[in-house]
């Protein structure tokens, strides 16, 4: 087994999810007591917020090269970051890591082109929704990438993700928001929602919707699986 390590903390409810998804998957394909080999670098959130409120994405990448460093010099042979907003720096933390690193917005693509989808409904961070880092990757495979067009959606979206689902806080009232959101996507085209934020499924289930959901969590520990295992 291929060792992985996973850069948590951001938030730590999404690195509690993919550490269950990918221990889990391991023992589904081997049996037995086996179980996944790999390190976790757990951030304190609020570090990482304090960067992202002033848009220091050079503070954040330095945090989390240091961290790669750590996972790297304890044998890990690729990078899990373990929430979306992070792979805006995923490209040049593969470049100075000289790692792997497990891309969630790539991994997704392959996922929605199975499907045969040219065009999704895209929920995340504003980062995520606004800029090119995940949108740019579907970009790449043929896929176009619809985002909420009010100004109030995407604030109140970006918001919550901090919040909210990123304590591990969720009601009724953002859950019927969240659907409200993602049904305007699909009147507007979406074929398919990606729930581009790793909290986010604690709010959008695959049954809520009329269109399939790409919960980017679980697509990224499957390739973070099988990786392990290739």
């Amino acid at each position: 087994m291929r060792k992985i390590g996973l850069i948590g903390g951001i938030s730590w409810v999404s690195t509690s999810d993919y550490y269950t998804l990918i221990n889990k998957g391991i023992n589904e394909k081997l049996g037995g007591l086996n179980f996944s080999e790999c390190l976790i670098y757990s951030f304190n959130y609020a570090d990482i917020k304090k960067n992202n409120d002033v848009n220091d994405w050079e503070s954040t990448f330095q945090m989390l090269f240091k961290g790669c460093e750590f996972l790297k010099s304890g044998g890990a042979e690729a990078i899990v970051l373990c929430a979306n907003t992070m792979h805006l720096i995923a490209d040049k933390l593969q470049d100075a890591i000289d790692l792997p690193v497990i891309h969630i917005a790539v991994e997704t693509a392959l996922e929605i082109q199975k499907q045969k989808i040219k065009k999704v409904g895209l929920l995340g961070t504003k980062f995520t929704m606004e800029l090119d880092f995940f949108k740019g990757k579907l970009s790449q495979k043929g896929i176009e990438a619809l985002i909420p067009a009010s100004e109030e959606d995407k604030n109140f979206i970006h918001y919550t993700i901090f919040e909210e689902l990123g304590r591990g806080v969720v009601s009724d009232e953002t859950k019927k928001r969240y659907l409200q959101i993602a049904n305007q996507l699909i009147k507007n085209g979406a074929e398919g929602i990606v729930l581009g934020c790793t909290e986010i499924p604690l709010v959008i289930k695959a049954e809520d919707l009329s269109v399939p959901i790409f919960d980017t969590t679980l697509i990224h520990a499957k390739a973070a699986i099988d990786f392990q295992l290739s």
